[in-house]
């Protein structure tokens, strides 16, 4: 039976089963075969059967479906070996023991096969020594497909080489071929395996090649072609290689500099013209250009590494420096409500309890902050009205607002609707933004006020990649304002224009939730101006609304802002 295995993704190891002549649905709903990448779309491709063969095709799925690396358009043909791309996952397209254990190395005495031709991988002399104009167009052709597959994205290493292999077969056309690596301990494994034509049966799929030929290409560093591969008498009878009647076959290093990364093996039956010295030349280029792209990848693998250890230097430092603030204040504080019990005074333990409230308040926000930050979350929309999240969000804040003194003003729109949005999330993003807001503004003398505006489609308020109705929120400050070179920056984790008082994650937590929304936030100021933060989120009105499933009311026409000291 043929079957789908995830090798890259959430639901890595995971096999599909494909029914004989049964179509199925590759996606995140209840009818398809099932896969948890959130990046998969509800109903994302179709596999197709069709006299024998499989057909797939991507269904308007919002990030598409990709084969052996290269993005489909309409229904394409799938063969043993292929590595379907869906969202953040790879699966790959064969039989249930397809996989390195299909590919047998056999020694001289096990499989004759000679070796009629070699070339050095590192001669480029030889692709001009044999060049006719013709050949030459043809060969450069090839080469520029291979340089747009090897720079078009970023790969994984089995992605990579699937999408070379499919290359190779588009344009040598044999009937099977591998790709062998050579593992850090010097084993030789097959990562990936491609046929041209379904094997019918595991003893078909089975490949035999010659030890010689694979050990002269990896060990020397040279392309191999042989014409009489194959004519061992142990393979008599119902063997696969004596029914395929293989003839002529190809192996080229994959190599960069000193390092061999392993080899590409084809090979081609009786019935095909037999490969000549120029399409080997060709294969030890495609083996060149992939060598440097495995090289690519490895150098990029180890300077994520090494930025992921500077990032959590800086993180942990940056932590370190917020979360000792406020351990400081919690040890101020306490010292102060020990001082009053040791004296008997309430009014000073009082004044030492608030000290300590408040740095309280400050940890817990700061976790929430960093859980919200590093967890990778969907988002789980609601039909939710805008003004009730903020009415919640100003009664959080009240005591802030008496403390300091500042007034907090929300006006909102009597006609916004309620809209689709995950109101757990939307509401730490509010509480954030307002925080931002109210800490930014001097004690007695501070104003925040908050306007909400809904705009019909085709309003003020565009968005990007958006034509429906959009809310706008606009949280304003007459604060210090914000100078014109920190802007840019100050939405990036554990950046602060606060000191000590700020963690610098409010405004990264607040932004990263909106744009989980679709939304977008921005911010205009000038230094003794204040601020004015721009929220900017689809009102999304598809779905039915039930006033039963919210916990705030609407606004009623006329009512106007409602202010709180």
């Amino acid at each position: 039976m043929l079957v789908l295995t995830v090798i890259q993704g959430p639901d890595k190891g995971k096999t599909l089963e494909l029914p004989d002549g049964q179509p199925q649905l590759l996606g995140r709903s209840s009818e398809a075969l099932p896969i948890g990448d959130r990046a998969v779309s509800r109903r994302h491709a179709e596999l197709t059967p069709d006299d024998g063969k499989w057909w797939l095709g991507d269904l308007s799925s919002q990030n598409g479906t990709f084969v052996n690396g290269v993005r489909i358009e309409g229904r394409v043909r799938l063969v043993p070996g292929d590595q379907i791309r869906v969202g953040s996952s790879v699966l790959v397209f064969g039989t249930r023991d397809s996989g390195p254990d299909l590919v047998r190395l056999m020694r001289p005495d096990q499989l004759d096969a000679t070796v009629e031709r070699v070339i050095p991988s590192s001669d480029d002399s030889v692709l001009l020594a044999e060049a006719g104009a013709g050949w030459a167009v043809e060969h450069l052709r090839v080469l520029q497909q291979l340089a747009s597959l090897l720079s078009s994205r970023v790969m994984d290493r089995k992605e990579l080489l699937s999408a070379v292999l499919g290359l190779v077969f588009e344009q040598f056309r044999p009937e099977r071929g591998f790709v062998m690596a050579v593992q850090p301990d010097q084993a030789w494994s097959a990562e990936v395996v491609r046929y041209r034509t379904p094997p019918k049966g595991q003893e078909e799929a089975k490949i035999h090649v010659s030890r010689t030929i694979l050990q002269h290409a990896i060990t020397r560093g040279e392309g191999v072609l042989s014409q009489n591969a194959m004519s061992d008498q142990r393979f008599a009878g119902h063997d696969s290689v004596q029914r395929l009647a293989i003839r002529s076959a190809m192996c080229s290093p994959i190599r960069f500099r000193e390092r061999t990364y392993g080899a590409i093996y084809v090979d081609g039956s009786m019935a095909a013209p037999g490969f000549t010295g120029g399409q080997l030349a060709l294969l030890n280029t495609i083996g060149l250009h992939t060598g440097m792209a495995l090289a690519n990848l490895d150098l990029r693998g180890r300077q994520l590494h090494s930025e992921r250890l500077a990032a959590m230097g800086e993180t942990v430092a940056s932590l370190s420096h917020a979360i000792k603030n406020i351990l400081q204040g919690l040890r101020g504080g306490a010292d102060v409500v020990e001082l009053g019990l040791k004296k008997d005074d309430v009014t000073i333990a009082k004044g030492g309890w608030s000290i300590l409230k408040r740095n309280i308040d400050r940890i817990v926000a700061l976790t929430l902050n960093m859980l919200t930050y590093s967890r990778q979350r969907s988002i789980e929309p609601e039909v939710t009205r805008l003004g009730g999240l903020l009415a919640d969000c100003t009664q959080l804040l009240q005591g802030v607002c008496e403390a300091r003194q500042v007034a907090l003003i929300i006006d909102v729109d009597p006609e916004l609707p309620p809209m689709l949005m995950d109101p757990t999330l939307m509401h730490q993003a509010l509480m954030n933004l307002l925080t931002n807001a109210l800490e930014a503004v001097e004690a007695k003398k501070g104003v925040v006020t908050v306007r909400v505006a809904y705009h019909p489609a085709g309003g003020s308020g565009r968005l990007e990649g958006w034509s429906g109705p959009t809310a706008e929120v606009l949280v304003i400050d007459n604060g210090p304002g914000i100078p014109l070179d920190r802007q840019a920056w100050i939405f990036e984790p554990f950046n602060t224009t606060k000191g000590g008082r700020g963690t610098g994650l409010g405004l990264a937590v607040a932004t990263r939730i909106v744009e989980e929304h679709k939304g977008r936030v921005s911010v205009e100021s000038a230094p003794g101006k204040g601020a004015t933060f721009r929220v900017i989120l689809p009102a999304d009105t598809s779905a039915k609304f039930d006033p039963s499933e919210t916990a705030a009311s609407k606004p009623q026409a006329g009512e106007g802002p409602r202010i709180f000291h």
